[in-house]
């Protein structure tokens, strides 16, 4: 996983991915001019089998932690809440000349780094693209020569927990190998990793190595491999508490700290009824944190503490699924591993509890366009005054992340009234509670747009087609502008890449219509007009459109003639224009 957001992955449904903004390291950044003048911790994993502990300048030290989300600009901002929470460590996936403000920061307010350097292909799916580790020197001589360097310039940094080399990266290869070449890249990186161990070893020996992966099915890979790390890492969700049994049947003779845990992933979730990953209630979630922290802390001996998932602030797909606190509000998530870590509750204010959200009507055939009600039952531990916010988003329709809120009519009694999108597919909708004292609630419900059904007969359908232009073989086509008419939303026309282009039904007689419904692909006219003839050569304009945005345009408009065309004159996008559907109704 990597640090912005996680997004669904079914080769991950075994193991798993949040957004590859992680550096790979060093490559174009110089290392600074001057190193850290304070003396660092000496940090040892000691013990013997079964009875390890980490402790730092001879001092027994659980590792009570967080994943570090924000800027590093905004470190001091961050670390006193961090403090008060009662985490002692924050874990990084990257270390390069932009870290010592955070490891500075962090010691200044009694909090370590487990600090990461990234390998290729990080982040379980594989962030950054693939590598030969059976044959590229290149590539591994310069993480040899890269990690030390950085290790060197920050080991006497009193911010500096651990090293952590790689994230996912055993896992991450299936994306890039298979069958006996991918055993021989993961015995060939899981190689590399010792190597690195022993220069960083080398280079500052007051603090332990690991290795993060993302599934204890790489542990026997570094088992055989990588003998010098201090102790194992990995990042398990949902399965975090087989962990235990896993390392007992494994026969491992090294502790291990999980880098990251919390909630259920996407892709450990059951499917909904609209075919999409169902998300965790807010409550499932922070019983996730609460949960996972009991099994690690359950292994005693073994299990050295973790580094819990994520303290992050973006507010999107990925932010709203793991995020403690997505645009800085707080969440029952962050006030759970606040009392799992054993910071002060006592006075904390806490967040609003939506008990149940439903969406009115059939939430598998929603109405482009049209009212959409959703009913929201929440309530305030605190008594505060609710107020919300309803947000969408097109995750699996276009792949976007983003939020967007909607303007909405509050019906009373928790019915919240918005416009539903315009653009067919499975949406999330997200309701916001926040209690206006820094906290929230936010549970979500996927819904499938369809296209509005219009009253009266579809003339077009089943009629002539003919275009300026089509596309014979790309992708999914041949397009012609038969698909355009043909009663299924899977076919479409797709025209040349060049303005304009047009489409037109011939109807067979002259004839009226009264509605027009246009279902486009992600390839949309911007500009367009709607015309009619009764010869095919002459033209009269019915219906101009100068500020189209794709998805279901629907619209009445009064015209007569043999022949009904629309005419686009812009294009939405880059490519051509390309309509799934072209509906002319009486």
């Amino acid at each position: 996983m990597t640090p912005r957001t996680r997004t669904r992955s079914r080769t991950r449904r075994a193991a798993a991915p949040l957004t590859a903004g992680v550096l790979a390291v060093g490559f174009l950044i110089a290392l600074p001019a001057t190193q850290a003048h304070a003396a660092g911790s000496v940090v040892k994993v000691t013990g013997s089998q079964g009875s390890w502990q980490l402790t730092v300048d001879g001092r027994p030290y659980q590792i009570k932690g967080l994943t570090w989300g924000p800027s590093v600009t905004d470190a001091e901002r961050y670390m006193p809440d961090l403090q008060s929470m009662g985490v002692n460590t924050i874990r990084t996936w990257g270390t390069d000349a932009t870290s010592k403000p955070l490891f500075d920061s962090a010691a200044a307010h009694g909090i370590k780094v487990v600090a990461g350097f990234w390998l290729q292909p990080g982040g379980g799916p594989g962030s950054g693209g693939c590598v030969n580790y059976v044959t590229d020197t290149a590539y591994k001589n310069h993480m040899l020569d890269e990690f030390p360097k950085w290790v060197q310039v920050y080991k006497d940094n009193p911010g500096v927990l651990l090293w952590d080399v790689g994230n996912e990266s055993v896992l991450g290869l299936q994306n890039c190998y298979s069958g006996d070449e991918l055993d021989r890249q993961r015995d060939a990186y899981t190689t590399l990793v010792n190597d690195i161990t022993k220069k960083i070893h080398a280079v500052d020996p007051d603090h332990p190595v690991t290795s993060t992966d993302a599934w204890v099915g790489a542990w026997p890979y570094y088992k055989k491999n990588a003998p010098d790390l201090d102790l194992y890492a990995v990042n398990s969700y949902n399965a975090v508490c087989d962990i235990k049994s896993a390392w007992e049947q494994g026969g491992y003779t090294k502790p291990y700290i999980v880098t990251e845990t919390g909630p259920a992933g996407e892709w450990e979730v059951p499917d909904d009824a609209n075919g999409v990953p169902l998300e965790p209630t807010d409550r499932a979630k922070a019983d996730g944190y609460t949960r996972a922290w009991g099994c690690i802390t359950g292994h005693r001996g073994v299990a050295l503490g973790a580094t819990m998932f994520h303290y992050g602030t973006e507010y999107d797909f990925g932010g709203i699924w793991f995020n403690l606190l997505p645009a800085g509000q707080k969440r029952l998530s962050y006030y759970a591993v606040k009392k799992a870590y054993g910071g002060d509750t006592t006075h904390d204010n806490t967040p609003p509890v939506i008990s149940d959200l439903t969406v009115e009507g059939d939430a598998g055939k929603v109405q482009a366009g049209h009212d959409l009600v959703l009913d929201v039952k929440a309530t305030d531990p605190d008594g505060d005054r609710i107020s919300y916010e309803v947000l969408d988003n097109s995750m699996y329709v276009d792949q976007n992340k983003n939020l967007t809120p909607l303007p909405l009519t509050d019906l009373g009694g928790g019915r919240l009234k918005v416009t539903a999108p315009d653009r067919p597919g499975v949406w999330k909708m997200y309701v916001k509670a926040a209690d206006g004292r820094g906290n929230v609630g936010v549970e979500t419900r996927s819904i499938r747009v369809v296209p509005p059904v219009p009253s009266g007969t579809n003339l077009a359908q089943g009629k002539t087609a003919t275009a300026s232009s089509y596309q014979a073989s790309y992708g999914d086509c041949p397009c012609t502008a038969a698909n355009a008419v043909d009663g299924n939303p899977a076919t479409r026309w797709a025209g040349d890449w060049s303005d304009p282009q047009w489409l037109q039904v011939d109807l067979g007689t002259r004839t009226t219509f009264r509605h027009v419904q246009l279902f486009w692909e992600a390839s949309y006219a911007k500009a367009y007009t709607i015309q009619t003839s009764d010869d095919g050569r002459n033209w009269q304009t019915v219906r101009t459109v100068s500020d189209g945005n794709g998805g279901i345009d629907d619209f009445d408009v009064t015209g007569s003639g043999r022949y009904v065309r629309v005419n686009g004159t812009a294009r939405g996008t880059g490519w051509g224009y390309s309509l799934y559907e072209f509906g002319i109704y009486d």
